[in-house]
């Protein structure tokens, strides 16, 4: 539109419907990009959750309930320390690494896509370590089934780390098949096919078996992903100076830390607290009605793995007006799809747990009240991500911990007499909640209307 000819410019009002649509996508090339890197992550978690369901359906059925409980524990913890032992690194890579790029500090640049990796290996290694000490203290208390897979899962933590770090250089690159593809894909197909192999030779595929495939499927995956970026990254950077400021990247990196590592600790309380009060078999029905509305959740972090660096690089030239046209343009690329996807998946929500077995059907009505909080979080889009790009991370990993605390809070008062159904509205008033702190925050500190819908206050 911009490299239009004056003789071929469309007149009148479809011209000025034509800007007015360029601005609200926050620029022709932009759009268009953002919404082929969101689609391109989209179909790669769908992808993944696939993966991840054929996954649990054959090892729960080649395992026994007793040793599938055991790995699903185990995993859970490298699933959640995993994400939070970068020290916010593999967030924050998308707000330093197009910070550098401006600036034209290629050595900076340099020092951090290598020295970035060292410091969350190293630091991994020791806390992997620390925790091996801690479960050898605590064996007598612990399943005496879960202490061998426990220490597979601190062998595990550094790899996976350091392929967390990796996916978030590779996206801040909009490179966002090398970033996913190796965690999502390759791991998840590893996993079935190590253990698969595993069953054929006639081993006993107990909780320690699946540990040591899950490991080294992580490994294998980190290790491919690595040898990859580097070869790109030298491609695109050349072999130069490299300069080292490893507390500026922690200045930046531990307040992001704070707001993921509470926005983990708010996805996962629900299920923590049901299980402490509830049968096993209805925290199994409630962990299917999770899964099932993941589809939600994927269109929501598609967008936040897209825009994040475009964020801190349109901050970092001072063009306020672009940021503002492309923050409008996230909001609604994941506000409406994802309202589209909740109403298909609650339309098909009691074949889609039939799948795990007829007795989750019963968990159909508790779609619903987990739906709520997921549609009004879409509603602002990745703010979140916006925030931490433009160094408002303590105020939003403020909001994430009072959020925390409340659905903390409101899972005790309600699972034990309402079980999953409370479990759901817990999280639903808290995740509205933290909507409408992140609302207010953005509004104050930046002068953004971060709505889907209702006017955008233009930017100053």
């Amino acid at each position: 539109m911009e490299t239009q000819s004056a003789t071929s410019a469309p007149s009148g009002r479809a011209a000025r419907l034509r800007s007015l649509a360029a601005r609200a996508l926050g620029g022709t090339k932009e759009a268009s990009v953002t919404k082929r890197l969101a689609g391109t992550i989209f179909v790669i978690r769908v992808i993944s959750a696939g993966l991840a369901y054929v996954s649990q359906v054959l090892l729960a059925r080649w395992m026994g309930t007793s040793d599938y409980g055991v790995y699903v524990y185990v995993w859970t913890w490298v699933l959640l320390l995993g994400s939070m032992m970068d020290f916010g690194i593999s967030a924050s890579a998308q707000k330093i690494i197009p910070e550098y790029r401006t600036r034209g500090d290629l050595a900076a640049l340099r020092g951090f896509l290598s020295g970035g990796r060292w410091v969350v290996l190293a630091t991994s290694s020791v806390v992997a370590l620390l925790l091996a000490g801690v479960i050898h203290l605590a064996s007598p208390w612990i399943d005496p089934n879960a202490v061998v897979p426990l220490y597979i899962g601190c062998m595990t933590l550094p790899a996976f780390v350091v392929a967390n770090t990796q996916d978030g250089i590779a996206r801040s690159h909009d490179w966002m098949q090398l970033g996913l593809m190796p965690q999502f894909i390759i791991r998840q197909a590893l996993i079935i096919a190590l253990t698969a192999g595993a069953l054929a030779l006639g081993l006993n595929l107990g909780a320690t078996a699946a540990m040591i495939a899950s490991a080294a499927a992580v490994y294998i995956a980190a290790i491919g992903q690595m040898v990859v970026l580097n070869r790109r990254l030298t491609a695109h950077l050349g072999v130069g100076e490299k300069a080292y400021d490893v507390r500026g990247w922690l200045a930046v990196s531990l307040p992001i830390l704070l707001v993921e590592s509470f926005y983990l600790l708010l996805s996962y309380t629900d299920v923590l607290v049901l299980q402490q009060f509830r049968p096993s078999d209805e925290v199994g029905v409630y962990f299917a009605v999770v899964k099932t509305l993941a589809l939600v959740s994927f269109i929501h972090y598609a967008m936040s793995a897209t825009t994040a660096h475009r964020f801190a690089e349109y901050n970092a030239l001072g063009d306020k007006a672009r940021l503002s046209a492309y923050v409008a343009h996230a909001i609604n690329w994941t506000f409406w799809p994802s309202l589209a996807a909740t109403i298909v998946l609650l339309a098909l929500g009691k074949p889609l747990l039939w799948l795990f077995g007829p007795q989750f059907v019963v968990g159909y009505d508790i779609m619903f009240v987990a739906a709520i909080g997921l549609v009004v979080r879409s509603a602002i889009g990745p703010v979140e991500r916006l925030l931490n790009m433009l160094g408002q991370q303590k105020i939003c990993a403020t909001a994430y911990a009072v959020s925390f605390l409340m659905n903390v809070g409101l899972c005790i008062a309600l699972v034990p007499r309402y079980g999953g159904m409370g479990a759901a509205a817990s999280t639903s008033l808290s995740l509205t909640f933290e909507t409408i702190l992140l609302f207010y925050v953005v509004r104050s500190r930046l002068g953004l209307h971060v709505l889907a819908f209702g006017k955008r206050r233009p930017a100053s």
